[in-house]
C-alpha cells in the first residue's frame, strides 16, 4: 500500500483514470488544458492507494501580475496559485496533508498570499482550506475564490499555519529518539539530504502531517501551555558522539497538554492520540496503561535548513543542562538556534 504523495508529470499520468470524471464534468476545457500540460513537462503531486488515484494537486507561481479574473480583482504580489486541487477520500488527514505541500511551496517561492478557485459544492476541501487560513475574498464566475495571506497573523495558531510568532513566548527543548524522530518528523531526518526546499520538503511517509501527537514520560514537560514553542531535539544514535550526532531539526508549537488518566477509558485515549502518533492501537494501549504518561498536541511549523548540533549548543550557547530530555530555553538562545538553523524569515511574523 503506497501512500506517498509524489511529483509526477502530467504525461505520466492517465487522464482516462474515473478520478477525473467530476474535473472533466465542472470543467469543459479540462481535458485541452491536462494535455496541454502534458506537452510543455508540468507535473501535479499525486497520491495512489492500491494503485488508485486519490489525490491531485497543481500549483502555479503567478507572481508579478494583477488577477483580473476575479472579482473584485487582486493587486499584483507574489502569488501562489493552487491550479487544480481535487481528494477522493474526503479525508482530514489526507486534506491536511496536501494543504502541508501547498504551504512549504509557497514558503519556498517567498508568496504574499495563496489563492484557490472552488465550486460552492465541494464543502468538505472548502472547510479543510479555511481550517488552515483560507478566507472567501471573491468570485470567479460561479467559483469562490479562497486566499490565504501568508504576511499576517489572524491570532489563532491552526488559521496562522505555518506562520507563527515567538514574541513573548515561552521556548523549550524537547527531545526524542532517533527511531521515533524519523517516523514523527519525516521531512526532519538526519542523512545528507539536498537542501532545496523541494527536496527537503517529499512526502516520504504517512506521519507527514501539520500536527503531531508525542508520548513520553517526562514530568516536567506538564508545565507546557498551548502557544510554547519546543525545538525538537534528535538524540544521538550508533553512527557518532552526541556532539555531532545529536542535533535540533525541528520547530514546534504546543496546542495542548494531557495526560493518560485525563481520559475516562482507554478507547477514549486511543481515539484522540491515534489520529496523529506513530503508534498503533495496540502500543497506544499500552501508552494508557503506563503511569504518568505525558500527551502532547503539537503543531509543526518548521523543519530547520541546517540541522543544530549538540557541540553547537553546548560551545557557543552554553547549554549544558544536568538532563537533555527536557528544559526552558532562554529568548536569544532561541533566537540563535533558528539563526543557525537557517530558517525562512518569511515563517517568524512579529
Amino acid at each position: 500500500m503506497n501512500e506517498t504523495i509524489i511529483l509526477k508529470k502530467f504525461a505520466d499520468i492517465d487522464l482516462n483514470d474515473s478520478f477525473f470524471t467530476s474535473l472533466k464534468e465542472d470543467y469543459p476545457d479540462f481535458e485541452a488544458w491536462f494535455n496541454k500540460k502534458s506537452k510543455d513537462g508540468s507535473k501535479a503531486y499525486v497520491l495512489y492507494l492500491n494503485n488508485n488515484l486519490q489525490a491531485f494537486l497543481y500549483l502555479k507561481d503567478e507572481s508579478g501580475k494583477e488577477l483580473k479574473d476575479v472579482m473584485p480583482n487582486r493587486p499584483v504580489c507574489n502569488r501562489l496559485k493552487v491550479g487544480t486541487f481535487k481528494i477522493d477520500a474526503h479525508n482530514t488527514k489526507l486534506g491536511e496533508r496536501f494543504v502541508k505541500k501547498i504551504m512549504d511551496a509557497a514558503l519556498y517561492m517567498k508568496a504574499d498570499e495563496i489563492y484557490v478557485t472552488i465550486f460552492a459544492k465541494h464543502y468538505g476541501l472548502i472547510k479543510i482550506l479555511q481550517r488552515y487560513g483560507f478566507n472567501e475574498e471573491g468570485k470567479k464566475g460561479e467559483e469562490l475564490v479562497l486566499v490565504k495571506n501568508m504576511k499576517s497573523l489572524i491570532g489563532d495558531q491552526t488559521r496562522d499555519y505555518p506562520l507563527l510568532t515567538i514574541k513573548g513566548k515561552r521556548k523549550f527543548l524537547l527531545s526524542i529518539y532517533p527511531k521515533y524522530h524519523t517516523q514523527l518528523f519525516p521531512d526532519s531526518i538526519l542523512q545528507n539530504e539536498e537542501n532545496h526546499k523541494y527536496e527537503l520538503i517529499k512526502d516520504v511517509s504517512h506521519t507527514n502531517s501539520i500536527h503531531k501527537i508525542y508520548l513520553c514520560f517526562m514530568p516536567d514537560t506538564a508545565i507546557l501551555q498551548p502557544g510554547d514553542l519546543v525545538a525538537i531535539y534528535r538524540t544521538k544514535d550508533d553512527k557518532g558522539p552526541a556532539r555531532y550526532r545529536s542535533v535540533i531539526t525541528s520547530i514546534c508549537q504546543i496546542e495542548e497538554v494531557r495526560k493518560n488518566k485525563d481520559f475516562a477509558t482507554v478507547e477514549d485515549f486511543v481515539a484522540y492520540t491515534n489520529y496523529y502518533s506513530i503508534f498503533d492501537t495496540q502500543e497506544l494501549a499500552q501508552w494508557y496503561k503506563s503511569k504518568d504518561c505525558i500527551v502532547l498536541k503539537m503543531t509543526y511549523n518548521i523543519a530547520l535548513t541546517k540541522r543544530v548540533t549538540n557541540g553547537y549548543l553546548t560551545d557557543e550557547l552554553k547549554i549544558t543542562p544536568k538532563y537533555w530530555g527536557f528544559f526552558q530555553l532562554s529568548d536569544e538562545q532561541f533566537d540563535k538556534i533558528l539563526e543557525k538553523g537557517e530558517v525562512d524569515e518569511s515563517v517568524i511574523v512579529d
